[in-house]
């Protein structure tokens, strides 16, 4: 009998054993959608990730090529059907957990997401007071561009005109786009956001520009609309006789080239003595919802991995995007990277781009082709307010009924 007992014992710990040490591991499929220009850099993370983690050892990871817009369009069209693990932009979020597409992120993590990312790309994952995505990256946002042979001082765009003026030069800024001409409105301290229901329908509109504040935005965008230096655009590739623009990281090379030896970058100016602001983007890799705890386990773990300071900085290394881990953005490479370093300030005057209608970015470009006519220059405060009463009465007007 004792020696059937301890048979039995035995037996028991061992089932134990094995259940623990399943519950540690995943051998399954996960499906994973990243950007084309980081698959193959993603497959040779995954590797890595399961050499550092043998109980990880013979999971499958399949990563295929999809956008980041695209990405969230399909998961919230076929959420079974998508990724287990997806890269998308922040102004998807709110539509992605509608759709129930995003599992919160793991308790176990939380802490670490929060002390070791920038503020701006931990807002950005964050709905209320859930986080739903673990942030990747800080780079998506608009600073200036410059050549510090005519710009004497970067920091006010009044400088900035009168050195173009003087040098017979064009300061370049695309003011009837609604996403440029946020740096106005958002930096006066104006507001606009929108806020959605349960189905990502946007239901409620936040908005504050028809204030004393808009006002403010709106007459320094008329007076530097006016510069005999001013010119609408924001791709240095597209700007003649230039010598600041507004634009991005995108065109960091363009702008190099077009600079030569006098290229530099900084945040944006003040002007009217309130600093410019703007939208701030950032990429994310979120989980879906799985049925299987070790699934979940496996995914969360692998997304944390990807996301993670050493990931970060070897992503900026092999195709140059921004971390927003805090330590990665520290980095000698990063820091001597001129275009990130100027957006990482700039970010921190920036709100995150959350969901808009799309009739809000033509009714921004209508208002800014007026100022480019000078249907403005003469108008007073009170038909300023006007205008933006009516703009906001419009906004409303895109509210799911």
């Amino acid at each position: 009998m004792k020696k059937l007992l301890s048979f039995l014992l035995v037996a028991v710990m061992m089932l134990a054993m094995v259940s623990f040490a399943s519950a540690e591991g995943f051998s399954g499929e996960i499906k994973i959608w990243v950007a084309d220009a980081v698959v193959d850099f993603t497959k040779e993370q995954v590797e890595n990730f399961k050499a550092l983690h043998p109980e990880y050892a013979d999971m499958k990871v399949d990563v295929s090529p999809m956008g980041e817009g695209d990405a969230a369009s399909k998961m919230i069209t076929d959420v079974e059907g998508g990724a287990d693990i997806f890269g998308f932009a922040q102004d998807q979020l709110a539509r992605l957990v509608a759709a129930n597409a995003l599992e919160e992120v793991a308790p176990e993590n939380i802490d670490a997401l929060k002390a070791e990312n920038d503020p701006g790309s931990v807002g950005a994952v964050t709905m209320g007071e859930t986080i739903y995505a673990y942030p990747m990256t800080s780079d998506n946002g608009y600073f200036l561009y410059y050549d510090k042979s005519v710009i004497t001082d970067p920091s006010t765009l009044e400088g900035i005109l009168a050195d173009c003026e003087n040098a017979g030069k064009s300061f370049y800024m695309e003011i009837n786009s609604g996403w440029y001409q946020t740096a106005f409105f958002f930096g006066a301290g104006c507001e606009l956001t929108f806020d959605s229901n349960d189905e990502g329908q946007l239901v409620k509109m936040n908005a504050s520009y028809a204030s004393e504040a808009g006002v403010r935005a709106l007459k320094a965008m008329i007076a530097v609309a006016k510069s005999p230096a001013f010119a609408n655009g924001s791709s240095v590739s597209n700007a003649a006789n230039a010598a600041a623009i507004v634009d991005g990281t995108w065109d960091a090379a363009a702008a190099k080239q077009a600079f030569g030896d006098n290229y530099a970058a900084c945040k944006l100016p003040t002007v009217d003595g309130f600093q410019l602001g703007g939208f701030g983007g950032f990429k994310m890799l979120g989980v879906k919802p799985q049925t299987d705890d070790d699934k979940l386990a496996a995914c969360d773990a692998l997304a944390a991995y990807l996301t993670s300071e050493a990931v970060q900085l070897a992503r900026y290394n092999a195709v140059g995007w921004g971390p927003s881990n805090l330590n990665a953005q520290q980095n000698e490479a990063v820091q001597a990277d001129e275009a990130l370093s100027a957006l990482a300030a700039q970010l921190a005057f920036c709100d995150p781009q959350g969901q808009y209608p799309g009739e809000y970015w033509s009714l921004a470009t209508a208002l800014g082709d007026d100022i480019l006519a000078d249907k403005l220059d003469d108008a007073d405060d009170a038909t300023l307010l006007e205008t933006l009463q009516k703009f906001e009465a419009t906004c409303e007007t895109y509210l799911a009924k």
